[in-house]
Formats: C-alpha cells, sequence, structure tokens
C-alpha cells in the first residue's frame, strides 16, 4: 500500500495544497472567495480541501459518513485560528434534512461521486442544498482510466501499480485481488467503487436530466493532484484524445463547475 494512504496526515496536506493551488483558482472564475461565503464539501474525509477556505474565514461545513476521518478532522484543525467557521458532520449525505443546514454559496465534491450510489438521485438532491446563485464543484477519475478502480489502496505492490484490471468482469477480478491476496475489506470497499462507477458520459446525461447546466469542464491528462504526489507536471487532455468514450481511458481526472438552470 502507498504510504499517502497510511499517513492521513500527509493525504490532507496534499488535499490543501491542489485545493488552494488548482481548485480555488478554477472556482474564481465565476465566485470571488471572501468570508461571506458558505461552503460545503460532501465526502470530505479529513477536511484538506476545505483547509483554504477555513483559512479564508469562509463559514464552511464538511460531511463524510466515515466517524474515524471525521474525528481526525477535529484533529487537524484543533489549533487552526478559523476553526469556529467549521463544523464537521459524520452522517451519511442521504440521512441529512437540508433545513438542518446553511444555503450553500459552493459545494465541493473532489474524488467523491464515484463512491456515492444512486448518482442521478443524489446530484439533483444537491439542488435543496445550494442557494440559486450558487456553483457545484466536481471532480472525478473516470472509471474507464488507468486507476479509476482506486487499486492503488491495493496491499500488493503489484496490483497497486496495475493498470485497467478493474474493467475486467467481476469474477475476474475478484479473482486476481484474491491471487493476490487482498483482504475481503479491501475486496469490498473495490466492488463498491466498481459497481458505483462512473463515466464523464454518464455524468453529462445525468447533468442534462437533471437541469444543471456545465459552465466550466476540463479533461486532465496529468491530474493535478499529481504534482503533489508524484512531482508531476499538470497537462489538460490533448484533443486528439477528447473524444467521448475514448477520452475515459485517458483522463486521469475531469473537473468541472455546474449551477442549476432553474
Amino acid at each position: 500500500m502507498q504510504e499517502r494512504h497510511t499517513i492521513r496526515e500527509k493525504y490532507f496536506e496534499e488535499q490543501d495544497f491542489t485545493t488552494k493551488k488548482h481548485v480555488i483558482p478554477y472556482l474564481e472564475h465565476f465566485i470571488s472567495i471572501s468570508s461571506d461565503l458558505f461552503v460545503c464539501e460532501i465526502g470530505c474525509g479529513e477536511g484538506g480541501n476545505l483547509k483554504p477556505f477555513v483559512d479564508f474565514g469562509c463559514k464552511v461545513t464538511g460531511i463524510d459518513i466515515s466517524e474515524n476521518k471525521i474525528a481526525n478532522a477535529k484533529l487537524f484543525f484543533k489549533n487552526n485560528p478559523q476553526k469556529d467557521n467549521l463544523t464537521l458532520i459524520s452522517e451519511d449525505i442521504y440521512k441529512i434534512t437540508p433545513d438542518e443546514l446553511p444555503k450553500f454559496d459552493i459545494i465541493l465534491m473532489r474524488d467523491t461521486l464515484e463512491h456515492i450510489p444512486n448518482q442521478d438521485i443524489f446530484l439533483n438532491s444537491l439542488k435543496k442544498f445550494i442557494k440559486p446563485t450558487g456553483k457545484i464543484f466536481i471532480s472525478f477519475p473516470p472509471w474507464r482510466m488507468p486507476f479509476g478502480g482506486h487499486q492503488q489502496v491495493c496491499r500488493s505492490s503489484f496490483l497497486s501499480k496495475l493498470p485497467y484490471f478493474h474493467i475486467l468482469p467481476v469474477f475476474l477480478y475478484v479473482g486476481l485481488l484474491k491471487l493476490f491476496g487482498e483482504s475481503k475489506e479491501t475486496i469490498r470497499a473495490l466492488l463498491e467503487i466498481k459497481e458505483t462507477r462512473i463515466s464523464i458520459n454518464r455524468f453529462k446525461k445525468i447533468i442534462k436530466k437533471r437541469n444543471f447546466e456545465i459552465i466550466k469542464e476540463t479533461y486532465y491528462l496529468i491530474n493535478p493532484n499529481y504534482e503533489i504526489k508524484f512531482n508531476l507536471k499538470v497537462r489538460k487532455l490533448p484533443s486528439l484524445l477528447n473524444i467521448p468514450t475514448i477520452r475515459d481511458f485517458f483522463s486521469t481526472a475531469y473537473y468541472c463547475v455546474i449551477r442549476d438552470k432553474g
């Protein structure tokens, strides 16, 4: 297993770096980041993506189903001078009543959508949490990209570096995971991702169906997060590869900002 998956504080710092350097500038084309904003991240983990917004003085809410990750987040923000502006909630997003929260100017979902079941219903439900003028930032690794199955979490060094094998039929996929000694917990987690997988085309169909508008989108050959993880230069997908379905195999990240058309 790669070190960054066992040292959560390092992962927190990676998220902080990428959001500060790439996500906030991406959003600033449409909204000025200031202390007046209400910001929410769904699937916030330890809250690394939220730290730049907390540092700006925004009113920030982080939601994650994992009690352990929320506990870590509280620890990491313990000494932050703006911590009073941060609310952390451990709960399934489907169980949260929108009236319990303020309406948000920005909702973030960075590398979260591929973990959420019933994505069509979920994306439509976001309208209840956001202001009429609000924006939603979404990024995810397309399912067919080299590591779209999140196999980098495998304990097997070989499997963690093996691209595309997550696309195999389930029986072959599970067989390979068992052959290399992956635990039942890891196999179950990887199968959940396989079940909730999402492609760029399917995402766009949902957005259109639910009356959202994509106001900015970018396909990345080299994920912005790889700059801090692997010291790689960020690169957008060449136009030659930007063909529906084909681009899913080569885009290591898809970024977009959407809004409700009303």
